[in-house]
This record gives C-alpha cells, structure tokens and sequence, in this order.
C-alpha cells in the first residue's frame, strides 16, 4: 500500500509540472522577428542621386560596389567609426567633403551615360565609378606604366655529334 501511494504521489507530481510546463509557454510572449540594421531601413534620409524608392538591397548593393571601385570603406564618405557597428553611424549626415564629391561624380556618370551614350536603364550604363578609379581612390589620369615583355630564356643548341 505505501509504495502505490508513492507511485500516485509520483504521478501527481509529474502531471503537475507538465501542467505548470504547459501554462509557462502558453502565457510566453513570442519573439520578435528580426529587424534589418537600421542603417538601411527606409525611408532613408537625405538621399539626393539615388532614387529615392531605392530597395534596401539596391543601396547596399551600390554602396559596396563604390567602396570596391575606389578602395575604401564606409567611413571614407559617412560619419562613422572604423570597426564600429554601422547602425552608429549617420549616414544622412553631410559633413564630409568626400560625400559631397561622391555625389558631383555620381551624377557627372549619369549625365555621360545619359547624355553620351543614350542610355536609359541602368543595365545599360557605359560608364561606372570603376572606369576611372579602377579600384583606387584617386581616378586613374594615365595607363598603368606596361611592364617589359619576359624575355625567352636562352637556350643552347644541342647536336649531335
């Protein structure tokens, strides 16, 4: 008789700590889904070259490419920390001068590519920030010097004797 009131007390027990198991996630709040950085959500601010409908995806797409182009980084153009989050920086801000560049050259591309070559579509453009910058930050005013043609190594004639 002892051990069954042992089981039922075990029984009793484990059905009510499921029952408090089932009441906790019951009553818990869900998660909340994950937001983007907020460096890229829009509406962005202060957006004067790009469209302003810009997908999050086009704008960072574009922003990398230019970074590629002249071989910088975020903080070359944006107020910002190297090595900091980019949700510290502020992207809107115009406070350096190569931001400002970056937009007269922006939109001195646009105009060739539109007034120069027709071109309507961006998939169609002629001319990027890499024709000139070729991966540097100053644009490229002259070829790269050509290096010298290998020379053929000498070799000796062999005949037989």
């Amino acid at each position: 008789m002892i051990v069954c009131l042992s089981m039922n007390r075990e029984k009793l027990l484990l059905a009510a700590g499921c029952a408090a198991l089932i009441a906790a996630v019951a009553t818990a709040q869900p998660a909340p889904a994950p937001q983007p950085p907020a460096f890229a959500m829009p509406p962005y601010k202060n957006i004067q070259v790009l469209s302003k409908d810009i997908t999050r995806d086009q704008l960072l797409s574009n922003m990398k490419f230019f970074a590629q182009s002249l071989g910088v980084r975020c903080v070359h153009c944006h107020v910002g920390e190297e090595g900091q989050p980019l949700s510290t920086f502020d992207f809107a801000s115009d406070a350096k001068k190569e931001k400002r560049t970056a937009r007269a050259m922006l939109r001195m591309v646009h105009r060739i590519n539109q007034e120069d070559f027709g071109v309507r579509e961006f998939k169609d453009v002629k001319v990027t920030c890499y024709t000139c910058h070729r991966g540097a930050l100053k644009p490229l005013t002259a070829p790269p010097p050509a290096e010298p043609a290998p020379q053929a190594p000498a070799t000796t004639e062999r005949g037989g004797a």
